[in-house]
């Protein structure tokens, strides 16, 4: 499967979101990935549907929105009118996942699970086959810019194995502190698509880095 990055904008200059969108635009990056924050679910608050709106505006890639929010199910419909294209929602907050998929799925959009670095991941093994995105936090959500989990090259692997054991086409998303040195080894495990914010952002060259980490 080819390697997909999915560029996190919430380590990009505020002030100059726009400018941001459009050099993700011009770049190697597949997905724009979005953090939605809520200050409750995790110790931050960052874009709502005003702000995903706007960058839908200048937006020429899928949007991914990752909601980091109690009670997902709730705006759904909200981020799709915003522009949302693919959802992915914490299974830490999620009671009846089952049902909340397949909300996703009924209005069109792509639709995922997040997990949390202390969850495992055999406790998706009977929903896995609504899952066209399973994401994998490999730092704790919140911030950007925090070091890697080294476990997360284990839990890649026995996702993949489940994957395969079950003949889906699901893909295994990696969020937090992917950079350019451990992209192939997240690759090799069996990651499709990279989230990169820090190491995408904070480079001098942003869409070079993209490209290094599509390498």
């Amino acid at each position: 499967m080819a390697k997909k990055v999915a560029a996190s904008l919430l380590s990009a200059d505020f002030s100059e979101l726009g400018k941001a969108v459009r050099v993700l635009n011009e770049s190697e990056s597949d997905w724009i990935h979005v953090d939605v924050m809520d200050g409750v679910f995790v110790p931050n608050i960052s874009f709502g549907q005003p702000v995903v709106k706007y960058i839908k505006k200048y937006a020429k890639k899928p949007l991914d929105v990752h909601l980091m929010i109690i009670d997902p199910d709730r705006y759904f419909e909200d981020f799709k009118k915003v522009g949302a294209d693919i959802i992915t929602v914490h299974y830490e907050v999620c009671n009846h996942l089952h049902r909340t998929l397949f909300h996703i799925k009924d209005l069109g959009l792509k639709a995922g699970v997040v997990l949390n670095p202390h969850t495992p991941v055999c406790l998706l093994k009977d929903i896995l086959c609504l899952c066209d995105v399973v994401c994998l936090m490999s730092v704790n959500p919140g911030f950007g810019g925090q070091k890697f989990i080294e476990n997360t090259y284990h839990k890649i692997k026995e996702l993949k194995s489940m994957i395969e054991e079950q003949g889906l086409d699901t893909l295994i998303e990696v969020d937090g502190g992917v950079n350019t040195e451990n992209a192939s080894l997240l690759y090799e495990a069996g990651a499709d698509v990279l989230v990169a914010g820090s190491a995408v952002f904070a480079s001098e060259n942003p869409m070079k880095t993209i490209e290094e980490l599509k390498k």
